[in-house]
């Protein structure tokens, strides 16, 4: 088994693989899932952690067992609905991946922004611009105006998915909120907001022009350029592993 963080008990990385199997179809419904000795030896665990990862997907409501002869995927067992493991989003390689899922759906929430954008809109973009330079000001914390600010372009896709999707990641969308992402940018706080700042009024400007590409282009810059800088710091951590 792969490591997936020092954080993440055995047990629970021996669920989530089997899980991924499962939902992948590489373990079909109604399929019998390899035996103990088997993932004892391909997992390289041992038989409690197998044991209580069979009883945790039992729990689940993934698999059911059968005495003597071994536990199976259920024949009815349906997709599990989105979502994101908080607990991983202590390791910055998750960090990553979420921005990289952010990106896919911000961009195209800017870009349908622009399009449909009117004056209420805008007020409240520019009204979360305003609330993030005012705390950047008082030296506070800025993560709620920074939410705000992309949630208003969420909400101005008149598509209520996107608002959904938003609202459903919460915080998770703001890597700051999980760790000091300044730091990782060899920035003084102060200085790392009132960048990402700039780079949000240049996509507040771009949505109020109706500037399609140009919102698309500003969010890829904003959203890029943190992903990298954090896939930076995420390759230099493992190298000093």
């Amino acid at each position: 088994m792969s490591s997936i963080g020092k954080r993440e008990t055995l047990t629970g990385q021996l669920v989530r693989a089997i899980a991924d199997r499962i939902s992948s179809g590489q373990y079909a419904r109604g399929e019998r899932l390899p035996t103990e000795q088997e993932m004892i030896g391909e997992f390289n665990v041992s038989r409690t952690v197998v044991r209580e990862a069979v009883a945790n997907l039992k729990a689940k409501g993934l698999v059911h067992t059968q005495q003597g002869i071994g536990a199976f995927v259920l024949k009815d067992v349906s997709a599990e609905p989105f979502r994101i493991e908080e607990d991983n989003l202590e390791l910055l390689e998750e960090i990553v991946s979420v921005m990289e899922l952010r990106i896919s759906i911000e961009l195209e929430a800017a870009a349908l922004a622009a399009i449909r954008r009117d004056g209420d809109d805008l007020t409240r973009i520019k009204n979360a611009l305003d609330m993030m330079n005012e705390a950047i000001e008082r030296g506070e914390s800025s993560v709620l105006a920074d939410l705000e600010f992309h949630r208003a372009i969420a909400s101005t896709t008149k598509n209520r998915h996107f608002l959904s999707m938003f609202n459903y990641l919460g915080e998770v969308l703001i890597p700051r909120t999980r760790l000091q992402t300044h730091k990782l940018n060899d920035l003084p706080q102060r200085q790392y907001l009132e960048r990402v700042n700039r780079e949000h009024d240049q996509i507040y400007q771009a949505i109020k022009a109706q500037d399609v590409e140009g919102a698309r282009a500003a969010m890829r810059l904003h959203l890029g350029s943190s992903r990298d800088r954090l896939r930076t710091n995420a390759l230099r951590v493992e190298k000093a592993s």
